[in-house]
């Protein structure tokens, strides 16, 4: 449910206190006070984790669960800086130990998913890219994510795995930005995960390649020792790694832990 939404429900549950209808009067049962658990997590995460939101809900009545999406990098940053959050969930195991490092998680995390980089392009292929070797070709505009991004750390890794030096037109802050400037038409090839590309079916072409193997991704979580909810943070943690969200992950193509 959207804060709004949240918003809403307490305002008519206002006005009904202030008629004088209480739930006896009413002959229903009172309504769960709600309280806003913050989830920042990997932008990558954004589709999978808002399928989420609502049975996640629907299983904890008092959760108003609410989303940051962003870099792990940035979001790692903000927690370390007393940003609130309840959990953290990151796209690789550096950005989550960052947070660990600084005392601020309940625990060192466990892994929920993976993932792998692929090519996309969009629709047509027009400059006939089938490698990852092709990417660092003349005519070639790509983009790719930040070093410090974990999309961005792969991309590195598989550069020097290959051997191939990539000079690319940008490098995006996240995931999604990269995935953006494809759909838009602004570049002719760029670096996601597999999971991202599915999410935009139709508007890119997906070119797979073997060499996105050796840079693995694996995707940690965690709840924060400053969490101000701390039985949802942890609730939400046991969803994540339940059959719910175990099948949620794997139907968006997400890897095992």
């Amino acid at each position: 449910m959207r804060r709004w939404v949240a918003g809403l429900v307490a305002g008519g549950m206002l006005l009904v206190g202030c008629a004088g209808n209480d739930s006896n009067q009413s002959g229903g049962q009172a309504t769960p006070q709600r309280v806003t658990v913050l989830v920042s997590a990997a932008a990558s995460l954004t589709d999978v984790f808002g399928a989420l939101e609502q049975p996640f809900e629907q299983a904890n009545p008092g959760a108003d669960l609410q989303f940051n999406f962003g870099s792990s990098s940035d979001l790692a940053q903000q927690i370390v800086n007393g940003a609130p959050a309840d959990v953290f969930a990151s796209a690789n195991e550096t950005q989550l130990k960052v947070v660990s490092d600084a005392g601020l998680t309940d625990g060192p995390g466990q892994i929920f998913a993976t993932n792998v980089l692929t090519i996309v392009v969009p629709p047509g292929n027009p400059k006939g890219i089938s490698s990852f070797a092709d990417l660092a070709g003349p005519d070639v505009t790509e983009v790719v994510c930040a070093p410090q991004v974990p999309c961005g750390s792969a991309t590195e890794k598989i550069e020097t795995t290959t051997g191939t030096q990539l000079s690319p037109a940008s490098e995006e802050q996240d995931v999604r930005a990269v995935l953006a400037k494809v759909v838009a038409g602004e570049a002719d090839a760029g670096l996601v995960y597999v999971t991202d590309a599915a999410s935009v079916k139709g508007k890119v072409e997906q070119i797979d390649f073997t060499e996105a193997g050796t840079a693995v991704n694996k995707y940690p979580i965690a709840a924060l020792t400053n969490a101000p909810q701390p039985q949802h943070a942890q609730a939400f943690v046991d969803f994540v790694l339940g059959p719910q969200g175990q099948q949620a992950l794997a139907d968006a193509g997400f890897g095992k832990p």
